[in-house]
């Protein structure tokens, strides 16, 4: 018994002073436009937000370096009857205060995520129940049978219960009405750091988690500590990373990538997005708010919306004002998304004179006034300024509302914003998408992201299909058929897809992954 306790001892101080089989342990230093907003893991589904809780907390499911789904707090998992999954979870997890993950965490963890003022439900729509069976394993029970229910469960990240219930967080913080709980600023997963301190628009700052499951795990880097430091000038980025006050800059400024990679003084890693960036219109109500036009919305009516389509040249903005650092697209969702048309990636033409004509086919021959919302981040405040001088040219008279992060992102979940630029960024399986930004809004966990109301019956009795039909080649017939109604309804306008580009330190080996974001667990620093 001495013996083995001894043993323990050991094993865990040797994770404490070291990692990834005897490395030194490093720091890291991670630059940012964007800060996280909350630490609550179920608050927000951000790009932003999930890059920094993704090191604190962890899924059933996770992903490889490939990104395809791989093992993470479930070990295993299997369809045992057409509406129930199996999920058995991992031995030997605790969490960062030192106690164990058992399946009551985990059952706690998903009706939390799917309960509101949760913005992570629209994962989870038609599970009906989840049930611990014992203490290493869960059943979820399905409204319908889900071949693709492990792919939904990436991102729904797993709390203590007992941790929640101490702290009064049993519910998800409601963003969007700027709560604050003690989830907002504290933390408490398995992941494999732990949070030190959250400074809202500042830092986070991570601490390596010890006594994490996958500590042992050959592809594990040898970060001690890492700091997510949030600096929203691009020239200020950038020269923190070339002064060495910073390590890596997860978003360098377009315009300076090409002299990075003639300078070659710093390491580039480089891959397409797997999403996009997006218009939308206001289609819910009658009268479009921020507009010169009473008593109607111009948006509402196709021709208008296929007007500001042919109004922009995104060949050009792509080529001026993202310096060639992006790819125009057509599309609704990449084509490397399972299911999704190829040749609905083509654009239709830049064509100003067609945009005017089908503004006074309308019925405005004159244009109208729109105020267009876009968060105030430099490259993307760039692209707005480039499409409100486009449209103002064809007569959509375009002033542009320019948010920080707090005050923007909300009006995308609530709906309030009138014309709208924001991006997404899909997981491979395509259903969480059309849900998430094209099924008619409802506070269940449909449309949670279709931020202009757009609503269409018959498209959203097909994403209906998508989520129960096992068939795999009948459910990428309906993905096809779903974008294609998208493609001609034209409720968003699809702009471009970046190419991600971080910005590190030679001595810095990261994994990039296509969604923009990073694993620190995988990163090491000579």
């Amino acid at each position: 018994m001495v013996a083995r306790r001894l043993g323990a001892l050991l094993l865990w101080l040797a994770a404490a002073l070291g990692v990834a089989g005897g490395a030194a342990a490093q720091s890291l230093r991670l630059a940012s436009a964007f800060d996280p907003q909350t630490m609550d893991p179920h608050a927000l589904a951000l790009l932003y937000h999930t890059r920094v809780v993704n090191q604190v907390y962890e899924s059933l499911v996770g992903r490889d370096e490939q990104f395809r789904l791989e093992p993470a707090l479930a070990t295993q998992w299997t369809a045992v009857a057409p509406t129930r999954w199996r999920f058995t979870l991992r031995e030997g997890v605790v969490f960062h205060d030192g106690t164990p993950f058992t399946a009551d965490d985990a059952v706690f963890s998903l009706e939390r995520a799917l309960a509101a003022p949760s913005q992570r439900a629209f994962q989870l729509k038609g599970v009906r129940a989840v049930r611990a069976v014992d203490a290493r394993t869960i059943e979820i029970d399905l409204e319908a049978p889900d071949a693709v229910l492990p792919e939904k469960l990436n991102g729904i990240h797993v709390m203590s219960k007992a941790w929640a219930t101490r702290h009064g967080v049993e519910r998800a913080q409601d963003f969007n009405a700027r709560q604050e709980t003690h989830a907002v600023r504290h933390a408490n997963g398995t992941g494999p750091f732990a949070l030190e301190r959250y400074e809202p628009d500042v830092r986070v700052v991570l601490r390596a988690h010890p006594r994490w499951w996958g500590r042992g795990d050959p592809r594990t880097g040898n970060l001690r500590e890492a700091t997510f430091v949030t600096i929203r000038s691009d020239a200020t980025r950038l020269a923190a990373l070339a002064s060495g006050e910073v390590d890596l800059v997860l978003d360098p400024p377009f315009q300076d990538v090409p002299r990075l990679q003639r300078e070659g003084r710093v390491k580039l890693l480089q891959m397409p997005d797997l999403g996009q960036q997006y218009l939308t219109f206001d289609q819910a109500r009658d009268e479009l708010e921020f507009a010169d036009v009473k008593g109607r919305n111009p948006f509402k009516d196709r021709r208008v919306r296929q007007a500001v389509y042919q109004a922009i040249n995104v060949e050009l903005i792509v080529d001026r004002v993202l310096r060639g650092q992006a790819t125009p697209t057509g599309g609704f969702l990449s084509p490397r998304i399972d299911g999704v048309p190829p040749e609905l990636d083509r654009r239709l033409p830049h064509d100003p004179a067609k945009a005017r004509a089908l503004l006074a086919e309308a019925g405005y021959p004159n244009g109208f006034a729109v105020t267009l919302d876009c968060v105030n981040v430099a490259w993307r405040e760039a692209v707005c300024q480039a499409v409100t001088a486009m449209l103002t040219q064809v007569g959509i008279r375009t002033t542009l509302r320019s948010s920080p992060t707090n005050q923007f992102f909300p009006k995308l979940s609530q709906g309030t914003a009138s014309f709208v630029e924001y991006g997404w960024t899909p997981s491979p399986d395509a259903w969480a998408s059309l849900n998430a930004l094209f099924r008619s809004f409802d506070r269940s966990g449909l449309g949670t992201f279709n931020a202009g109301r757009y609503a269409n019956p018959r498209l959203d009795a097909i994403v209906d299909a998508i989520r129960v039909e096992p068939d795999l080649p009948r459910r990428r017939a309906l993905v096809a058929e779903a974008l294609r109604i998208v493609h001609d309804d034209l409720p968003y306008v699809p702009l471009y897809r970046r190419t991600l580009t971080w910005a590190m330190a030679p001595a810095v080996d990261a994994v990039q992954w296509p969604n923009d974001t990073i694993e620190l667990r995988w990163v090491s620093r000579r």
